[in-house]
C-alpha cells in the first residue's frame, strides 16, 4: 500500500458509502484499509455533521449521503459533497484501452 494517498479516510469512506449504501462498518473498513473501530468513528462523525444519514433496516444500516453540503476545506467550499462520489466511483478503464489512446 502506498505511504500516502490524495484522499483522506473520510473521503474514502464517503465514496464507498455512496457506491455501496448497505455496507457494514466492517466491509467499509476492509475496503478502505482501516480498522473497524476507525470505520465506526468516521461514520459517526460524518453522520453527526450531516454528511450522511443512517436508516436502520432490520438489523442492518442503510446510508444516504447529503449531496447538498459543501466540502469542509475553505479552498473547496464551492464543491458540493454530491459531486465527490461521481469522481470517486468511476470505473477504471481497462489498461488496453488507455494504452491505445497514446
Amino acid at each position: 500500500m502506498p505511504e500516502w494517498t490524495f484522499l483522506t479516510n473520510y473521503g474514502l469512506v464517503l465514496g464507498h458509502i455512496a457506491k455501496h449504501p448497505r455496507s457494514t462498518a466492517r466491509e467499509i473498513a476492509s475496503v478502505v484499509g482501516i480498522t473497524e473501530r476507525t470505520s465506526h468513528k468516521i461514520i459517526a462523525e460524518l453522520e453527526k455533521e450531516g454528511y450522511i444519514k443512517r436508516k436502520k433496516v432490520g438489523r442492518s444500516n442503510v446510508y444516504r449521503i447529503n449531496p447538498s453540503l459543501s466540502l469542509r476545506h475553505e479552498a473547496h467550499q464551492d464543491v458540493m459533497v454530491g459531486e465527490l462520489p461521481k469522481v470517486l466511483v468511476r470505473r477504471r478503464e481497462p489498461k488496453s484501452s488507455l494504452s491505445s489512446r497514446a
